[in-house]
């Protein structure tokens, strides 16, 4: 893994690489990578690509990037793994290619020169983003893997005249021609989800590459429409109208061939590696399908907190002593947590809100201390139907055909603001009050999928909050001629996994991980896997009230259910508690009234009256509040000219 950047100006680049705009858009990503950096310019062509690298496989000079293809062609600056690189190898090597080193790196470019860009993309498996140059065509090629693992942003700056590019925002900020101006439609994006949804970021002409797309830049053409490779939807859509027939027995079968396939691939790296342990289904199969294909004991790593109901760690130390792992735990005091809060806009580097990134920067920097390389069990909620909300939204979708809903949903609604408007108990009746409120609120959705959408937004009037904006169309496919043969779990579990899953879980892995220089990897999201897991039946994969069925059975092959089959736990901290508390002073300066009016992007009245509300225990608004607040201390780095 690794930080990338570039700029191409189709009217030639004179600059000196090391003291211009790509050496500080290079230097602004060195975190991503300590161990060696690099730069290319080609000034007549326009074109000049940076790297910073953290060195995974091929450790030697022969892995340095940016690096050009064997005939000269192509030129990459690349971040990512590519896990099939020596299947690939091989079938390039029979087809006449020859490789000075052992890098994946070469082998895309080998596969670039033998199959050409649009070729070549669909037969890399891993997770990449990357930038090209095609000396012969003049064209710059900008790449993202399947499904967002990667991060890159690009735009054109100084006036138009040079794209930028590269891992983070910050690379693009740190070019002398960037334009800070907020896109107000993103900011509302954000305060609804937590998090600006692909193609937009947070400021105007900077967008994100989709995943599973390639873009051309060339003189000609500035403005390519980005070209898909993988889709998504269309592998849904084609697993749900043509499921597998098997049983549950030959379905578990399937899907642990395929994840220990995609496990053994992802341990290939030339440093210490190990893996994210919670103890919870997902990251206790990848550690099992792990240890199952190591000869010693396997690096598992967990935080644990002393704050009731918030503490894994018993169960995390439970399956690594039953698989013999080389296990580290290590308990996070309110404190130390709360410290790493004030570093959270440097981290994440655009405005992020999941409050579950304090806990996963916490257990990155705790196995960067020890490996290099660590393993998670993210995306199978979203593949296998793991998440409670999917069993609530097919519930919904009963609940809302009722005749005469509307009328109940709205006696309810009345009552539970009687109850509001007189000061109840801030503790049980409180919460109580507050739960019901939500879903009465969701209740009132004309449909399941519009339930879902409601589900999925930690506010639904974001655009009360912002000023002089308005919210752009959602992106979020819940229509019932999506998925048309599936029913709204599938069709749930698709948004999830073309926006919640990119923009939200690994945005918040790949910065965690990055900012103290750990590769993380995601065997789930393996293509194969991918495609398994929506060919699998339905039933297979929830039963009942019970998601990943098929998951659960492939991990009882090596740990007790025991030790696995429990109510499933959020990886968080208690935010709502802490604003209230330990927090308050810090919230109290960045809610300033009269900051807010000067700053100018927030309505005042709108975030005060939340906030008067929240401490006064007549409603629960600190998901809305933290995500103002990490706007607002977002604001403030960005501001510094970070």
């Amino acid at each position: 893994m690794c930080g990338i950047v570039g700029i191409f100006a189709p009217g030639g680049l004179a600059v000196d690489p090391a003291t211009g705009d790509l050496g500080a858009m290079t230097r602004a990503v060195a975190h991503r990578g300590p161990d060696d950096h690099g730069r290319w310019l080609d000034a007549p062509a326009g074109i000049g690509l940076g790297h910073r690298r953290l060195s995974i496989i091929d450790l030697s000079p022969l892995g340095h990037q940016p690096m050009a293809s064997a005939s000269g062609r192509y030129v990459v600056t690349y971040n990512g793994e590519i896990y099939n690189y020596q299947a690939l190898r091989g079938e390039l090597e029979d087809r006449g290619a020859g490789f000075r080193g052992q890098s994946d790196t070469e082998v895309m470019l080998a596969a670039f020169e033998a199959f050409g860009v649009a070729g070549a993309l669909p037969r890399l498996r891993g997770m990449f983003a990357l930038g090209l140059w095609d000396k012969a065509e003049r064209a710059l090629y900008l790449a993202r893997d399947r499904m967002g693992e990667k991060p890159l942003y690009y735009g054109w700056l100084a006036g138009g005249r040079q794209l930028a590019f590269g891992s983070e925002l910050a690379a693009l900020r740190a070019h002398q021609g960037f334009d800070a101006t907020i896109d107000r439609g993103g900011l509302i994006k954000f305060m609804r989800h937590g998090f600006v949804p692909a193609p937009r970021s947070i400021y105007a002409g900077v967008a994100k590459v989709p995943p599973g797309t390639w873009l051309r830049f060339t003189a000609d053409d500035r403005a390519p429409t980005p070209v898909p490779y993988f889709s998504l939807r269309a592998l849904a859509e084609e697993g749900v109208a043509r499921p597998l027939r098997i049983d549950a027995t030959e379905a578990a079968d399937r899907l642990e061939v395929e994840l220990s396939r995609a496990v053994r691939e992802q341990m290939v790296a030339d440093v210490p590696l190990g893996a994210f342990l919670s103890g919870g289904i997902d990251s206790s199969t990848i550690v099992a399908l792990m240890q199952a294909a190591s000869p010693r004991p396997v690096r598992t790593f967990t935080i644990g907190f002393v704050e009731p109901g918030y503490d894994e760690a018993p169960h995390a130390r439970a399956v690594a002593r039953h698989l013999g792992t080389d296990h580290t735990e290590v308990t996070v005091t309110p404190r130390e947590a709360q410290a790493v809060i004030p570093r959270l806009p440097t981290i994440y580097d655009e405005p992020f809100a999941d409050s579950s990134q304090v806990p996963t920067f916490l257990v990155a920097q705790i196995a960067r201390a020890h490996v290099t390389v660590a393993l998670t069990g993210d995306g199978g909620d979203e593949l296998l139907g793991g998440y409670t909300r999917y069993t609530l939204a097919r519930r919904a979708a009963r609940l809302l055909a009722l005749p005469g809903r509307r009328a109940v949903v709205g006696g309810v609604q009345r009552l539970l603001s009687a109850v509001r408007g007189h000061g109840a108990d801030p503790d049980r009746l409180q919460q109580l009050v507050d739960w019901s409120w939500r879903r009465a609120e969701r209740a009132g959705a004309v449909d399941a999928d519009a339930w879902y959408a409601r589900t999925m937004s930690l506010s639904l009037e974001p655009g009360a909050l912002v000023l002089g904006g308005v919210e752009p169309a959602g992106v979020l496919p819940l229509a019932k001629d999506v998925l048309a043969g599936g029913n709204v779990i599938e069709r749930a579990m698709l948004a999830d996994g073309l926006q919640y899953l990119p923009d939200d879980i690994l945005t918040k892995v790949d910065r965690a991980a990055m900012a103290v220089a750990l590769e993380s990897r995601v065997p789930m999201l393996d293509a194969e896997v991918i495609a398994l897991a929506w060919r699998l039946p339905f039933a297979h994969k929830v039963k009942g009230e019970v998601g990943k069925a098929v998951l659960r059975d492939v991990l009882a092959r090596y740990v007790p259910p025991a030790l696995f089959d429990r109510p499933k736990m959020g990886f968080g901290v208690p935010v709502a508690r802490w604003l209230a508390g330990p927090l308050r002073g810090w919230a109290e300066g960045l809610l300033d009234e009269g900051r807010l009016r000067r700053e100018g992007f927030l309505d005042p009245r709108a975030v005060r009256r939340r906030w008067t509300a929240y401490l006064a225990g007549v409603r629960d608004w600190h998901s809305v509040i933290w995500n103002v607040l990490m706007w607002q201390a977002w604001l403030e780095e960005a501001g510094r000219g970070r």
